[in-house]
């Protein structure tokens, strides 16, 4: 576990009770701002997961050098990319998720 993991778990922590706080008492600002606190701990642990697998695996190409090491580090590369990929349209994905959310919570208000 790295510092971006460790970090990111305490800004999702804070950010529930930051949200938690805010709701308690009515502050639709603290309230918004726990909720994205707890979004951007999200990304920095899922960051600091990505950094860990990354590592590994490429520790791993390395620890098994064989004649073939130039493959074997293509392929620790090729995975870092597609892991990134992943990474970067899951983030894409909970983003369009939570404006969709947002807009229909706004809709809402807005007919009340």
């Amino acid at each position: 576990m790295n510092k971006e993991t460790v970090e990111g778990k305490f800004d999702q922590a804070a950010g529930t009770v930051k949200q938690k706080v805010g709701e308690a008492i009515g502050n639709e600002k603290l309230a918004n701002s726990g909720v994205a606190d707890q979004i951007k701990g999200a990304a920095k642990e899922t960051w600091g997961k990505a950094k860990d697998v990354a590592s590994t695996t490429a520790s791993n190409a390395t620890a098994d050098a064989t004649p073939d090491k130039e493959t074997l580090t293509q392929r620790a590369e090729e995975i870092a990319h597609n892991m990134r990929e992943r990474l970067t349209q899951a983030a894409q994905h909970a983003k369009d998720t939570i404006n969709e959310k947002l807009d229909e919570m706004k809709d809402r208000q807005d007919k009340a």
